[in-house]
């Protein structure tokens, strides 16, 4: 199997009234995140990889509904446990964070190799059942990201 690509991205999916969609890692029951996942090559455009890992991992297909891109990444230290997956040497990862806006909460096909069960949430709730300090900020800036959405919108209504 060839290394993981050290970039991805992570998608927030949530709801017109900001219930969020976390999902429960099946290698780490407990550990409640995004949907999240590498580049599958190095020029792989990243709203493809968003719309890909969510339609793998959730059976959602974004083009359905409201990707976006946040303008937004993070760089941050892989976890010990996942390394092994990555090139040696390699030990950071750049992270691109987007959103999924869908009307309502949808049912969710798993990938049962990757998760557990599934769970939508009021953001609050989800940002603090995310085990990733990252995954949680992301889910806190709904609020203020769609507050500013809704504002753009209204000035251009204008």
């Amino acid at each position: 199997m060839p290394h993981k690509i050290p970039e991805s991205v992570l998608v927030v999916i949530y709801t017109t009234d900001l219930q969020v969609l976390l999902l429960e890692r099946a290698d780490r029951p407990g550990f409640w995140q995004s949907v999240t996942g590498s580049l599958d090559t190095l020029d792989e455009p990243l709203a493809l990889t968003a719309a890909r890992e969510v339609a793998e991992e959730t059976g959602i297909i974004a083009g359905e509904h409201r990707l976006q891109d946040w303008g937004h990444s993070i760089e941050y230290d892989i976890y010990p446990q996942w390394r092994h997956r990555y090139a040696p040497g390699v030990t950071r990862n750049v992270e691109h964070w987007f959103g999924l806006c869908v009307n309502r909460p949808l049912p969710v096909t798993l990938a049962p190799r990757e998760h557990l069960q599934w769970a939508w949430l009021p953001w609050q709730e989800a940002a603090e059942r995310c085990f990733s300090s990252s995954n949680a900020e992301a889910v806190r800036q709904l609020a203020w990201r769609e507050g500013a959405a809704t504002a753009a919108a209204t000035r251009a209504a204008r």
